[in-house]
C-alpha cells in the first residue's frame, strides 16, 4: 500500500473504532517478527499518534527497520522527515540517502526529489547532469514537476545543451497535464517565439488555462494580451478583470497595470485614489515603475485624497488584498 493511501486508511481505522490503547496488535506482532510493511505501519502509528502517544524516536526506529528492508514508503517517509526537519532534526544528507534508495527502485517521487537535491546541492554535491538524469526518470513516469524543471534546465542550458525546442517539449507535456507553471511558460514561448513560431493566439490559449486555475502570472499575462489586443480582440474591461485577479494575489506588475487603468479610465471609471493606492502597493512589492507613477498622480490630488489612498493601500496590504478594489 502506498504511503498516502495508507494515511487515509489508518485515519479511517482510527475513526471507526474507539481509541485503542496500543498500536494495532497484529501490526505490532508482525513488526516484531520483521515484517517490513507492518514495521512501517507501526512507525506511522507513532508518527501520527494513532492509538499511542506521538513519539518520533519510536516512529523513526520502526521506519528505519522497514526502510532497511527496502520498503519504499518507509524510505520516502524517512527522507521527507529528514528533508523538512519535521519533529526531528533536519538532515539533508540523510534525506538524500533514503531518496537514493527509493529512487533506485523506480519511485518517481524519490526521483523528482533527487533531481531537486542535485540541482540545489542540498544533501549531495550540486550536479546539474545528475539533476537532469533524475528529473528525466521522474518525467518519463509523468511527474509534471520534473517535466517542468527539465524545461527550465533546457531553456538555461543547465546539465544539458541549451535548447528552447527541448524546453518547449517538456513544458508542453506538463502543460497538457494541467500544470499551470508550465502553461504560463509555454504561453511565453509562443509570445516570444523561442523554440516555436510566434503565435499570439496560442499564447492566449495557454495563459487562459493557467489564469482560470488561479495562476497570478497567467492572469497578468492574459490581462496584458487583452490590454494590447495581442492574440485576442482588445478589451480593456477584460484586461482589468484579469489584472484585478492577479493583483489580489500580490502580483506587483498586475497592480501597477491596474493602477494605470484607473489613471487613464480604461475598462473602469477613472479614480485617482484607487490608482494611487495600487501604485503604492506595487511599489511596496518592488515594482520599479510604480513609485514614479504614484508621485505623478499625487500632483493632481488633494491632501485628503492622498490620505485616503494611503489608508486604502495600508488596509489592502495588511489584509492580503481581501476585499480591495
Amino acid at each position: 500500500m502506498h504511503y498516502r493511501s495508507f494515511v487515509a486508511a489508518i485515519v479511517g481505522f482510527g475513526m471507526a473504532s474507539a481509541a485503542p490503547a496500543q498500536v494495532n496488535p497484529t501490526w505490532q506482532t508482525e513488526a516484531d517478527q520483521g515484517n517490513a510493511s507492518s514495521q512501517f505501519y507501526v512507525g506511522y502509528s507513532y508518527d501520527a499518534g494513532d492509538g499511542v502517544p506521538r513519539d518520533m524516536a519510536e516512529a523513526v526506529k520502526w521506519y528505519r527497520l522497514s526502510a532497511e528492508q527496502g520498503f519504499i514508503d518507509a524510505q520516502l517517509r524517512l527522507a521527507e522527515l529528514y528533508q523538512k526537519g519535521r519533529r526531528i532534526p533536519k538532515n539533508d544528507a540523510e534525506a538524500a540517502k533514503w531518496y537514493l534508495l527509493a529512487g533506485a527502485q523506480g519511485n518517481s517521487e524519490a526521483q523528482f526529489n533527487l533531481g531537486f537535491i542535485y540541482a540545489t546541492g542540498k544533501g549531495l554535491a550540486k550536479d546539474a547532469q545528475e539533476a537532469v538524469k533524475w528529473y528525466g526518470l521522474a518525467a518519463e513516469q509523468g511527474d509534471v514537476r520534473a517535466q517542468f524543471n527539465l524545461g527550465l534546465m533546457a531553456a538555461k542550458g543547465e546539465g544539458m545543451a541549451q535548447s528552447d525546442t527541448e524546453a518547449v517539449k517538456w513544458y508542453r507535456l506538463a502543460a497538457e497535464a494541467g500544470y499551470t507553471k508550465a502553461q504560463v511558460n509555454l504561453g511565453s514561448k509562443y509570445s516570444n517565439g523561442t523554440g516555436v513560431t510566434i503565435d499570439a493566439s496560442e499564447a492566449v490559449k495557454w495563459y487562459r488555462l493557467a489564469a482560470e486555475e488561479g495562476h497570478p502570472v497567467g492572469q497578468f499575462n492574459l490581462g496584458t494580451m487583452y490590454d494590447t489586443g495581442t492574440g485576442v480582440e482588445k478589451d480593456a474591461a477584460e484586461a482589468v478583470k484579469w489584472y484585478r485577479l492577479a493583483s489580489s494575489q500580490g502580483n506587483a506588475d498586475a497592480q501597477n497595470n491596474l493602477a494605470i487603468m484607473y489613471t487613464e479610465g480604461k475598462g473602469v471609471t477613472a479614480n485617482s485614489i484607487k490608482a494611487y493606492a495600487w501604485f503604492a502597493m506595487a511599489e511596496l512589492l518592488g515594482q520599479q515603475d510604480s513609485g514614479a507613477s504614484r508621485k505623478d498622480i499625487a500632483k493632481q490630488m488633494t491632501s485628503e485624497q492622498i490620505a485616503e489612498a494611503q489608508a486604502m493601500a495600508v488596509r489592502c496590504s495588511e489584509s492580503d488584498y481581501a476585499g480591495c478594489d
